[in-house]
């Protein structure tokens, strides 16, 4: 029985296999394309999964300004934030988040932020995620991975 490890294999911080990934997002939509990147960031496609630990991929997107939303969801989906003071409710819409200067870029990362737990883990996370309106990209060094995000389930 020397041979044979019956033993729950736990990554951590030093032991984790982190890769680069490209992702083209050229007419994804939006929600579809943020619930696989939220899996990659946070390592649950990978066998050695471990959920208090980043152990996900770094993911690079690019061609974010193509991305697509389905129905009346660009003028109809309100995204809601509070100043802190009386009456400080602000509503903004995913058209008028699109219309500021890397727009595409912030609707996708506060998305994605969505889908990731609420705990500092997610602060950790988030960080591993580059966006990129252009097909240009500044990740060349790292030579990531292109993959098909359609194939992912």
């Amino acid at each position: 029985m020397d041979t044979l490890s019956y033993k729950t294999i736990s990554v951590n911080k030093a032991t984790a296999q982190k890769e680069w990934v490209l992702i083209d997002a050229t007419d994804q939509v939006l929600g579809r394309l943020c619930t696989k990147v939220a899996k990659l960031l946070r390592g649950k496609y990978k066998a050695t999964y471990t959920p208090h630990v980043d152990c996900g991929d770094n993911v690079v997107i690019i061609n974010a300004d193509k991305i697509i939303m389905t129905g009346k969801k660009l003028t109809e989906k309100q995204y809601l934030r509070y100043t802190g003071y009386p009456g400080g409710q602000k509503v903004m819409t995913p058209a008028e988040l699109l219309a500021k200067p890397n727009g595409s870029e912030r609707l996708i990362r506060k998305v994605v932020k969505g889908m990731l737990p609420k705990n500092k883990l997610a602060d950790r996370l988030i960080t591993n995620l580059y966006i990129y309106a252009g097909a240009e990209h500044k990740q060349e060094a790292q030579t990531p991975k292109a993959i098909d995000i359609n194939t992912l389930k």
